[in-house]
């Protein structure tokens, strides 16, 4: 990262923003200390006693903080504490209420669209579309070339050159690729894909934007794992300043050099990833007695489960792997200690062994088998997590294991005793929406007493009014931990969770890790968020090219295994498509405008004789009429007769000679386009 005294920021691709100075209250360019050098405020974002709300509520007042240019800062708070008002503040969309708010000029922002758009345009064409400069220079090219203006268009293809315009459609296909696309969908029209794959390729556009300042929204939510590790990595390596809103601790950590955190209608920047925040939070907290005596009482449940396990648990290295993470909830527990939720999963009516098997399954749509040969047992208290690149068939199995997907071969034997709770997130749809979050649980127990209801509802936020409310209108999160709170209640044995986290914010997550910690019965997990993996998963299960084996390795083995094989993916398709593919398309583009400007001339010397044999065309049929007259042949009109005749002479003459010509220009031109 480069800093200029004169403006913003210099990067590969981009040019050096004008020089403007930051509208302080004495209206003068200030300058700051930064590590790399001093800077003028107007390349920082800042925000100065800044007071913002949301129609009568606030959201907070007197947010003073400084963005510097590179930095990578996550955006955390309860869902409603401002986190999406604080985006559409920085795209322009709100003003602030009092104080001042400052963002360099000329900053490219790139955010991820909400619309999920039904047009034909081919994937990696949208995708394109995100670069808006290059898209607007070719536009400009079309235009320079209609002018025949060689200058303009010389530049403008420098300029092409110079932002990587030659290598788009690679960049665009490298995208999509890493987001889960195939190569063979590149092409696909994007209204042929479903809404989450549509939001993908929203994220793509936004990346494709050579930006200074990235805005993304919960950019996990429709990803899978192996997406979410090469977005990871994508956005590491990512020069302009990042702003990211999320829930996935791990992300967070991994992406995210600052935290900017919402509560109490306060904005606190804090240096340090995720987990440095929560310590710090945690320290904050244990100033206040209350809190810190309810911190404590957390830290010895976990760690008289982590002192369990232990006892427990073998030196393999899963085992390993396993308690260091059980550990590290000991330090993440009190920084959510004044969480609104809490809550237990109530013991089953009995605990069969085992509670279900399969034994040489084979499970699919129609005639065709997505997984084979697949042998597992499921017994009280396994916590198994699925792990598997994007269609590989973690979910199709998840289905066939809670009885959705009936099996093409092999037999799925259960007992008896099996209670199942699935979670998938097409329960979310099939709510109730009229009905209140108390209705759903009565529809469950109608014999239960009221309060006893509303006191369950209230561990998973649902409190007061809120347990009384009609489902229609609840957000995703809303009604995710409503799915949730259903399936507690219902004391299953066997859980079978599928991206249970997808709209649930970190302290619901954290409440659902810990409820899992306690729960007696076994696990069935395919998850994104590896937090959740790590501290609730005792063994993998890779689900790949066909198979679902027993994966030995852990989380970082996994990830090391995922990118290996992206960039094998990767290698073979450059591979198959010329080592030097990109630089083929540079300089084929160049050859184009280059035999556009050759054809130009010959182009328009057709053009200047097809008019000319019109205009000769017309003469000679005027002559023609003129000639039919009878009376042109009598005695008196025999000088305009002999004027007529040379002047059909000549014109006879001068078209054949524009036919000629005419002909020779096409053959010409017909000759230059088919030569290579």
């Amino acid at each position: 990262m480069f800093f200029n005294e004169g403006g913003g920021y210099n990067q590969e691709g981009y040019t050096t923003r004008a020089d403007a100075t930051f509208a302080s209250s004495n209206r003068q360019a200030r300058m700051v200390a930064h590590p790399e050098g001093l800077i003028h405020c107007a390349t920082m974002l800042i925000l100065n006693d800044l007071t913002l709300y949301r129609g009568p509520r606030q959201l907070f007042e007197g947010a003073s903080l400084t963005i510097f240019p590179g930095h990578k800062a996550g955006l955390t708070g309860a869902n409603g504490s401002g986190k999406s008002s604080l985006f559409a503040l920085i795209r322009g969309e709100l003003k602030q209420d009092a104080g001042e708010f400052s963002l360099p000029p000329g900053w490219v922002i790139a955010h991820v669209a909400q619309e999920m758009p039904a047009v034909d345009t081919p994937a990696v064409d949208y995708v394109m579309a995100g670069d808006e400069e290059l898209a607007r220079l070719h536009g400009d090219v079309e235009q320079a070339e209609s002018a025949d203006d060689g200058a303009r268009i010389a530049a403008l293809h420098a300029r092409i050159d110079a932002i990587g315009g030659y290598t788009a459609r690679n960049r665009a296909a490298q995208l999509i690729h890493g987001l889960g696309f195939t190569a063979a969908q590149e092409n696909t029209p994007v209204r042929n894909f479903s809404g989450g794959w549509r939001m993908r390729l929203n994220l793509a556009r936004a990346l494709m934007c050579r930006s200074d300042l990235l805005l993304l929204d919960e950019p996990t939510n429709h990803l899978d794992l192996d997406a979410v590790l090469w977005l990871e990595d994508w956005l590491r390596a990512y020069p302009g300043t990042l702003l990211l809103i999320s829930h996935d601790r791990d992300f967070l950590d991994n992406v995210c050099g600052h935290i900017l955190h919402i509560a109490h209608q306060e904005v606190k920047l804090y240096s340090g990833n995720y987990s440095t925040f929560e310590r710090r939070r945690a320290e904050q907290l244990a100033g206040q007695q209350a809190a810190y005596e309810k911190q404590q009482r957390e830290v010895a449940h976990m760690r008289s489960y982590v002192d369990r396990f232990r006892a427990q648990a073998t030196k393999a290295r899963q085992a390993q792997s396993r308690l260091k993470a059980l550990e590290r909830l000991t330090l993440i527990a009190p920084a959510h200690v004044d969480s609104p939720f809490h809550f237990s999963f109530r013991a089953p009516p009995q605990l069969p062994h085992p509670l279900l098997q399969l034994k040489q399954i084979a499970v699919g749509y129609g005639d065709r088998a997505v997984v084979s040969a697949v042998k597992l047992s499921l017994a009280p208290g396994d916590r198994l997590g699925l792990l598997g690149p994007n269609g590989a068939g973690k979910s199709t199995l998840i289905k066939m294991l809670a009885g959705e997907l009936a099996p093409l071969a092999g037999e799925r034997e259960e007992n008896a005793g099996l209670r199942i709770g699935y979670f998938a997130q097409h329960q979310l749809e099939q709510l109730h929406p009229q009905d209140s979050p108390l209705q759903h649980l009565l529809r469950l127990d109608p014999s239960a007493a009221e309060q006893s209801l509303r006191d369950f509802l209230g561990g998973f936020g649902f409190i007061g009014d809120d347990a009384l409310a009609a489902v229609a209108p609840f957000s995703g999160g809303e009604k995710a931990r409503l799915v949730l709170a259903l399936l507690v209640y219902q004391r299953p044995n066997l859980l079978l969770l599928d991206e249970p986290t997808n709209h649930l914010d970190l302290e619901m997550r954290h409440a659902l890790d810990m409820a899992l910690q306690d729960f007696p019965g076994a696990v069935v997990l395919v998850s994104h968020d590896r937090h959740l993996l790590r501290t609730v998963c005792d063994a993998f299960v890779l689900v790949a090219d066909g198979r679902a084996l027993a994966y030995d390795g852990d989380l970082d083995d996994y990830r090391r295994w995922i990118l290996q094989r992206v960039k094998a993916a990767d290698t073979e398709e450059t591979r198959a498509s010329g080592e030097h593919s990109a630089e083929a398309r540079k300089s084929k583009r160049r050859d184009e405008a280059e035999r556009r400007q050759q054809l130009r001339p010959l182009k328009a010397a057709l053009e200047r004789w097809e008019k000319t044999m019109l205009k000769l065309e017309t003469q000679k049929a005027s002559l023609e009429l003129e000639l039919a007259d009878p009376a042109l042949y009598e005695a008196r009109n025999k000088d305009k007769l002999r004027v007529l005749l040379g002047e059909q002479t000549q014109t006879l003459q001068a078209l054949a000679e524009a036919e000629e010509q005419w002909l020779h220009a096409s053959e010409t031109l017909e000759q230059n386009e088919r030569e290579p």
